[in-house]
């Protein structure tokens, strides 16, 4: 095989994708804001779905759908003030600013390298962070879920903060295993599903914490549990065609495809949990706070294996440029 072409690094460049991340994490947090503002002073999502097929169940009076009195003893629900709507609206505006920031941030790393630029921790873990915002901007245009950007932003953000503070490095050459095309399609299938993944494990939380039958500003649990599901479902493919093609990167980067190296070992743990999610839901019918708690298993074996097998761990893997 030849040896790969060394380019020479744009300094500029690369100075320029390292403030438009500082800069995105300032638009995630004022997006956070923002986001939050509407959640807590917006219109409460409260009981009243609920309380409403009690109600009709029980041979009661039906509620109208846009009512805003509480059918519970809590009392009635307060009006929302007239400007957290507009609060809403900024917050998916700067989200979208924060979106294009992190993408320029990337796209010009990768310029400045010439190379696909999540080749170490720090931008893999930029990239990851581009990916649960974008799972949540695109489902958000078809979806109701403006409830989780503040949940969504203030992730992105401490995600992104992580890796500035911890794991950043110097924009430069990579070992010649990752010259390989298989880096644009393995790395990318795994950044693509680890973004689901996530979003599906902030609804979890989210899912735990909500009380159904008293007010909040969170929706019903069948709401938060329906969109993991969603996002599980579609990032659960993507990602076994990830841990597919690292196997086949492996037989060409070292003659075997597998070796137990930890993160094989992590992917294959993670595959296994979300898997155990996906046929536990289908066969046995399991909904609710177990399902949800598998997910979240699943979830921090993800993380883990994104993450702390890298700093934890040596083998084939551990090529991610963590400063010491």
């Amino acid at each position: 095989m030849p040896a790969p072409v060394t380019h020479a690094v744009n300094e500029s460049l690369a100075a320029l994708s390292d403030q438009l991340i500082l800069v995105t994490v300032l638009l995630y947090l004022a997006s956070m804001i923002c986001f939050a503002l509407d959640l807590a002073f917006g219109r409460a999502r409260t009981a009243v779905a609920v309380r409403r097929r009690e109600l009709v169940g029980a041979g009661g009076p039906a509620l109208p759908d846009d009512t805003t009195a509480d059918a519970t003893a809590e009392g009635p629900v307060p009006q929302p003030a007239a400007w957290a709507a507009r609060a809403g609206a900024i917050a998916v505006a700067v989200a979208w600013l924060g979106w294009a920031a992190n993408l320029a941030g990337i796209l010009t790393r990768g310029i400045a390298v010439g190379r696909w630029p999540w080749a170490n921790m720090y931008e893999f873990v930029v990239a990851i962070c581009f990916a649960a915002v974008t799972a949540f901007l695109v489902l958000l245009v078809r979806q109701p879920i403006r409830f989780l950007g503040a949940f969504v932003t203030v992730t992105a953000a401490l995600g992104l903060g992580f890796a500035v503070l911890f794991l950043h490095v110097q924009a430069g050459p990579v070992m010649p295993a990752l010259h390989s095309y298989w880096i644009a399609i393995h790395v990318t299938a795994a950044i693509v599903a680890g973004g689901l993944f996530i979003l599906a494990g902030v609804c979890a939380i989210l899912y735990l914490i909500r009380r159904d039958g008293r007010p909040s500003v969170l929706p019903v649990r069948e709401s938060l549990e329906r969109v993991a599901h969603r996002a599980i479902v579609v990032a659960f493919p993507i990602w076994t065609f990830a841990v597919i093609a690292g196997a086949l990167w492996a037989d060409r980067a070292w003659g075997r495809y597998w070796g137990w190296d930890p993160k094989e070992v992590w992917s294959f743990i993670t595959w296994v949990v979300y898997a155990a999610y996906l046929h536990a839901r289908a066969t046995a019918g399991w909904r609710g706070k177990a399902a949800m708690i598998i997910s979240l298993v699943a979830c921090a074996c993800l993380l883990f294996n994104l993450v702390g097998v890298n700093i934890f761990f040596s083998g084939l893997h551990s090529y991610a440029d963590v400063p010491k």
